[in-house]
């Protein structure tokens, strides 16, 4: 067999003569180089507040303390510890012993009967089998999206509304559908449009109650339209409630999954905000399925996803028993009491203030204000309005542009009362100095007096 060959001049000097195959074999033996990239996941994976925030380039009024009504954490300032019998839970969990290996993946079983008899209720049943123990809310939020949803569908989500939903959805390659939220109605679901975004590929309703942001409470009639919407269009709905109970007086709490007779419910909550413990990362889901629509196939998924990790941290499952049966209802109320407190409070202090629209919370830990932006001429946006009350007053708010809803910013109400107050007196300072008169305004009260 003859072997194809070639000349190369080298220099203007002699031919070499190269065997064509042997150098092609050469060539394809070339070392390789690096080439190693993200995944597809990772670059989908976006967070809005931490984008919007990072992206924030402003120092503080140096001459004042910096009062930060932005974070979610309830045990930041030191003013609202979990009770004491919390702490001795973990303790004799620790002490026992008992809590150091590995934990089957959805949770040990009486840690998860423990949780199933505290949410059981004769309308809502619930027995061990129903309750997988995740790390944190946030995992449970993650598991339920994972287990209801594929590549190409979409789920729908509250707008304003935490930002998570929409992190995980898109990282996981599901579209994401806002519907809105009505804050003329007390952040009441506009459910014409909810309805109207529902279509063959919707696999799951996100139900926010109470609400982060909006610290919002829906009525037990609302929730009874919101599931009607869900149960005609045979779509089922992940109800987050890890601000489940926590309502303040003169209104009260309902569960979506008590309410509901044939829609199947994946109830995600946890340890976090009720107990103020939210770095211990103890969440769970609660399977509420009484027409068994979702049957073997969604527990099992649930059970299988759950094993990607082995499930939350083993000593808090050891104490969560004795975390739930034994936190005295006075630590509840007085929490509750705290946050009320000081919800009056910045709701009464700005609801005085020229161009601002509090919007009275009915729970949670949170607090909407509106921006009647055409009154702040100098600023651009909410994320500009909340950068500038930085920079002068050192108050930093969370602007709401963050939960898709833009001319609005988010206030914690978890602070110390001093703060809150002193919060509120900057605010008010804030806006007194770039407040105008709308052009439209002039004009009218021209009007009005001829």
């Amino acid at each position: 067999m003859e072997h194809e060959s070639y000349g190369i001049q080298v220099n203007g000097n002699s031919v070499h003569h190269v065997n064509r195959s042997l150098y092609q074999a050469k060539m394809k033996i070339r070392k390789p180089k690096w080439n190693i990239r993200a995944s597809e996941m990772s670059r989908k994976t976006f967070n809005p507040i931490r984008a919007i925030v990072d992206s924030m380039n402003v120092e503080p009024n140096p001459s004042k303390n910096m009062i930060a009504l932005s974070i979610g954490d309830p045990t930041i300032f030191g003013n609202l510890p979990t009770d004491d019998n919390v702490l001795q839970a973990m303790k004799e969990a620790i002490d026992s012993k008992k809590f150091n290996g590995y934990a089957p993946a959805i949770g040990y079983q009486k840690s998860r009967e423990a949780v199933s008899n505290f949410y059981s209720c004769p309308e809502a049943p619930l027995d061990a089998k129903d309750v997988i123990l995740t790390s944190g809310c946030s995992q449970a939020i993650e598991l339920a999206i994972a287990v209801l949803c594929n590549p190409g569908q979409n789920i729908l989500v509250p707008r304003p509304g935490f930002s998570l939903y929409k992190t995980l959805a898109v990282s996981m390659g599901i579209d994401v559908k806002l519907y809105n939220l009505l804050p003329e109605k007390s952040w009441e679901i506009d459910l014409k449009h909810l309805e109207s975004l529902i279509d063959d590929k919707t696999c799951c309703i996100i139900v926010n109650n109470p609400s982060n942001p909006c610290g919002s409470v829906f009525s037990k009639s609302h929730i009874q339209k919101i599931i009607a919407v869900a149960s005609r269009h045979c779509t089922p709905i992940l109800a987050d409630e890890i601000y489940a109970e926590m309502v303040f007086s003169g209104c009260k709490y309902t569960s979506v999954a008590s309410l509901s007779t044939d829609v199947p419910i994946l109830s995600c909550g946890g340890l976090a905000k009720r107990w103020l413990v939210p770095g211990w990362r103890m969440g769970w889901i609660l399977i509420h399925d009484r027409k068994n629509v979702f049957g073997n196939e969604i527990r099992e998924g649930l059970v299988k996803l759950s094993q990607r990790i082995l499930g939350p941290c083993t000593i808090v499952q050891g104490a969560l028993e004795a975390i739930i049966n034994k936190t005295p209802q006075e630590f509840y109320v007085n929490t509750i009491s705290f946050l009320k407190s000081n919800s009056d409070i910045c709701y009464s202090a700005l609801s005085t203030v020229a161009g601002l629209r509090p919007i009275k919370p009915s729970g949670a830990m949170y607090l909407m204000v509106g921006i009647n932006m055409e009154h702040f001429p100098e600023f651009e946006s909410d994320v500009d309005f909340t950068e500038k009350l930085i920079a002068e007053q050192s108050v930093f708010c969370l602007p709401a542009t963050c939960f898709e809803f833009p001319n609005f910013f988010r206030i914690v109400v978890t602070v110390p009362e001093d703060m809150m107050l002193e919060a509120c007196t900057r605010i008010k300072e804030f806006c007194e100095q770039h407040y105008h008169l709308h052009t439209d305004s002039i004009i009218q009260d021209i009007e009005c007096d001829k």
